[in-house]
């Protein structure tokens, strides 16, 4: 992929701009607290103090569209991926934080004066998690996953960013999920199961064919919505049962040391979650309204994307189902960490979001605990493309915006 390239998902791509010649790029690969290896790339500009750091916990963003972008404007840009880059079976936020906590122990080792954290899209409910136990003072950051395995945050040095930056943040992956989710699967093992009367794509419940908006009752979002919570607190049970297995399968092993425990022990017991791009608001446009296309991030027909391969939490270990997917059990949550976000702190809302909708903007910013906060919206769609052909891309829009509030920051 060419530097002046952006892919962003489901096929689509937008032109980014050309870092600066004088450009020094170097890769660093760093040791977590806990022993595990995580890489960044690092690119500099002469004079630059301040870095801005870029880390989504499952995708690589050493490409990101506003690297060069930032470079322009005299900043340094450091882009980091975790543990779990491009692959988010086994993906625990509580890990992740440590990942990112190595990229902050880095950047303040090689001088910079200021560390500005980004987070586009899933990496701003990261970077929110990660300001938020940083900030704590170490005896009061979690100590357990949501799957009750051991975390060390509080022997992990975590040192607090001097600015927040959240571009097309959405409320974190298992709030999103909460209403992505179908929750008209009745089987979980039977990607077709369907209970009719919650069936999105029914037109006896106010689909509409594609192109055409459905619309939906107030009467029919209500039940859709308690039975989209009702799905996932089943499904935490589901994880939560084998975890509570592999665990009775441990302590057998322990007393006994039968290979078969030691093998039920460590056998993954993948959850399969089936049918995972059901927002009513994908395909019913006048509910919270913006400037968002007909369609989901996967596609314009979530009537038939929801039923693919492709979906957020698809596959998930149950330690990461219950730390990442669920909406009901993770502690990576946008409104839960922002009021510990003190930090000054821009919030970039793009008017064609189809993740980050405005009553999600305005909730959480307004949650955001910063005494210095800008909230500014762009014109764009979720991930940084323009709102119609020929418009200004909104990453592009949205980095002028970034570099002008940066520049009264951190000249």
């Amino acid at each position: 992929m060419s530097e002046s390239t952006q892919r962003l998902g489901a096929g689509r791509y937008i032109d980014a701009a050309q870092a600066p010649d004088a450009t020094v790029t170097s890769v660093h690969e760093l040791a977590t607290a806990d022993g595990a290896k995580v890489s960044g790339v690092l690119r500099t500009v002469p004079g630059a103090h301040t870095v801005v750091a870029l880390t989504h916990p499952r995708q690589d963003m050493t490409h990101h569209v506003l690297v060069p972008e930032l470079l322009a404007r005299g900043y340094a840009v450091w882009t980091q991926g975790t543990r779990s880059v491009n692959n988010d079976i086994a993906l625990v936020h509580e890990q992740a934080l440590l990942d990112v906590a190595a990229g902050q122990v880095f950047l303040r080792e090689r001088g910079f004066d200021h560390v500005v954290t980004l987070g586009h899209s899933g990496g701003g409910t990261l970077f929110a998690f990660y300001h938020q136990q940083a900030g704590f003072p170490s005896g009061e950051r979690l100590t357990h996953t949501p799957a009750g395995r051991p975390i060390d945050l509080a022997g992990t040095e975590m040192p607090r960013p001097n600015a927040a930056i959240f571009m097309a943040p959405h409320p974190g992956q298992g709030a999103l999920l909460l209403r992505l989710i179908d929750p008209s699967v009745v089987d979980e093992s039977d990607p077709l199961s369907t209970d009719s009367d919650l069936n999105p794509f029914d037109p006896a419940n106010g689909f509409a064919e594609p192109p055409h908006s459905s619309s939906y009752s107030p009467e029919f979002i209500t039940r859709y919505r308690q039975a989209q919570h009702d799905r996932i607190a089943r499904l935490d049970t589901i994880a939560r049962q084998r975890i509570d297995e592999a665990s009775d399968a441990r302590r057998r092993y322990t007393s006994t040391a039968d290979p078969a425990d030691r093998r039920a022990a460590l056998a993954p017991r993948v959850l399969t979650v089936y049918r995972t791009d059901a927002d009513l608001r994908f395909v019913d446009l006048s509910l919270n309204p913006n400037e968002r296309p007909y369609g989901s991030l996967f596609g314009r027909r979530p009537d038939l994307t929801n039923y693919g391969l492709v979906g957020f939490g698809r596959f998930a270990t149950p330690d990461a189902w219950l730390s990442t997917w669920s909406g009901l059990s993770s502690n990576a949550d946008f409104l839960r960490c922002a009021p510990t976000v003190t930090a000054p702190t821009l919030f970039v809302e793009l008017t064609g979001d189809q993740a980050c909708f405005p009553d999600d903007a305005k909730t959480m910013c307004d949650a955001l605990g910063s005494t210095d906060k800008t909230h500014v919206r762009v014109a764009g769609t979720h991930f940084g493309g323009p709102i119609r052909d020929g418009a200004p891309t909104g990453a592009s829009l949205a980095a002028g915006d970034i570099g002008a509030w940066l520049a009264v920051r951190f000249p």
